[in-house]
């Protein structure tokens, strides 16, 4: 094994560490949070959400991939990154305030405006922290980043939960993630000995604003769709309804979120290492595209037939109606690894403005499906973002085959095995669950379990290369 690969593999372990610390944590103190709180409370908070975001890439405005896609800066330029990074946090915070009685006004809901007060501070505190976490992840540094990960979930974790049970409902939300904010700020700047010379170069700003600005402006689309169905169910539906498609979505997400954080963080650092020579670009989007679909594959797929038990078994009977919604989107996210790293090689390769317009095209396809999904039913919203993945692979995968003549087509033929493999794992599990009538934290268990061991045993058979891969993985210790 060449030192390089051996160092790529060092980088999955560590950033998968810190992707299931950080993320781990939080889900969990979601579920407890979920029994205390009720779901309008995470209902609003899922309508601020785009708010907060679209404020959140106006702040980084796409320095972060702009600066990790170069490799080399000089002090210089990250200063100049650090208080643009500062100054339009504090501008975007100033922008959410404003417009906070017009937020509250448009949902009908008085309490909002208090909360985006109390989020909009967030955004200061997150921007003092963010060329941190760009220059770690540049450096692959992921040890670094999952201490400080772990942490700060924890501590927040503790203290929404400590604050929920004295009865303060949506505002034990909102002092999470000001004091998640707080403590990943206070121990990157601790840990990491970056600090900003007092400098400020408009050449600098100008020359990664180039790259940034397409990088932004395809975020702020993709943040439009994300949040978008908090949105319309908000103000078509009902607060309620919002919490439940809320809650859906982040259980969808979690092993979404992580597999394509785990390996999109690695991988856009790896391939810019790379972006001249375009055999080993396309091995390397290969075999990364095998070990995070074999993962992300079985995952999706046992949430979606074991959507009911797992929503009773960590939200409570409450909850039941995320359900049926969770089952859908788990079918939409079955493609998901294959979108992050078709897109990381674009932007690996400097074609910030491919990627700008491809996610233009896209997101107006997600806006148009999701608005007229939004006049049937919460359902159908859900629906629409399966149809919406599979037509947004295909648009990612298009540019691979122009790049790299590496296509939709050619993708799937590499990655049939798995697809096969995941065949028997599904028809045993809904065999099981029809047949075994169990409480559903043992239908959980059992079935969760012989889902797993077919899968196993039908990769070893099928897929015996991605399996030694995997197991290779398993075995490199983190250093």
């Amino acid at each position: 094994m060449t030192l390089e690969r051996q160092q790529t593999r060092h980088a999955v372990i560590w950033s998968a560490l810190d992707v299931f610390m950080r993320q781990g944590v939080q889900f969990a103190v979601l579920v407890v949070l979920a029994r205390l709180l009720a779901p309008e409370d995470f209902g609003l908070i899922a309508m601020l959400a785009l708010f907060v975001s679209v404020a959140g890439i106006f702040i980084d405005g796409g320095m972060s991939s702009a600066l990790i896609q170069r490799q080399h800066s000089s002090r210089s330029d990250e200063s100049t990154i650090f208080f643009f990074n500062l100054g339009m946090g504090a501008a975007m915070a100033a922008l959410i305030c404003l417009g906070a009685p017009w937020i509250s006004a448009f949902f009908g809901q008085p309490l909002l405006e208090s909360l985006a007060y109390a989020l909009a501070f967030s955004l200061v505190l997150n921007a003092m922290g963010a060329i941190h976490t760009t220059l770690l992840t540049r450096e692959m540094d992921f040890r670094t980043l999952g201490k400080i990960g772990a942490v700060s979930s924890l501590l927040s974790g503790v203290l929404a939960i400590a604050l929920a049970f004295a009865g303060y409902g949506v505002w034990s939300l909102v002092a999470q993630a000001l004091c998640a904010g707080a403590v990943s700020v206070a121990l990157l700047w601790w840990w990491h000995p970056w600090r900003p010379a007092w400098t400020f170069s408009c050449d600098s700003l100008a020359a990664y604003f180039r790259f940034g600005c397409y990088e932004m402006a395809a975020n702020l689309t993709d943040a439009l769709t994300t949040n978008l169905n908090a949105i319309l169910i908000g103000k078509l539906f009902s607060v309620r309804e919002a919490g439940f498609y809320d809650r859906a979505q982040r259980m969808q997400q979690l092993p979404v979120t992580m597999m394509a954080n785990i390996v999109n963080r690695v991988a856009f650092s790896a391939f810019s290492r790379h972006n001249e020579d375009k055999i080993r670009l396309t091995q390397g989007l290969k075999r990364s595209q095998q070990v995070a679909m074999a993962i992300n594959l079985p995952a999706m797929a046992a949430i979606a037939v074991l959507a009911e038990p797992l929503v009773v078994t960590l939200l409570g009977e409450r909850w039941t109606s995320a359900a049926p919604i969770l089952q859908v989107l788990a079918v939409a996210g079955l493609l998901w690894p294959l979108h992050v790293m078709n897109l990381s090689v674009l932007k690996a390769q400097g074609k910030a403005n491919v990627f700008f317009w491809i996610t233009i095209l896209k997101k107006m396809l997600a806006i148009s499906l999701t608005l007229a999904a939004s006049l049937i039913s919460v359902m159908a919203i859900a629906w629409a973002q399966v149809v919406v993945s599979l037509f947004a692979f295909l648009i990612n995968a298009y540019y691979s085959r122009v790049l790299l003549s590496y296509g939709a087509a050619a993708q799937l033929r590499d990655l049939l095995p798995l697809f096969v493999a995941m065949v028997p794992m599904v028809f045993a599990m809904l065999v099981l669950t029809a047949w075994l009538e169990l409480t559903p934290l043992f239908e959980l268990i059992l079935v969760g379990v012989a889902g797993a061991v077919i899968y196993g045993l039908a990769c070893r058979v099928l897929c015996r290369e991605t399996t030694n891969e995997l197991l290779a993985l398993a075995r490199v210790q983190p250093h």
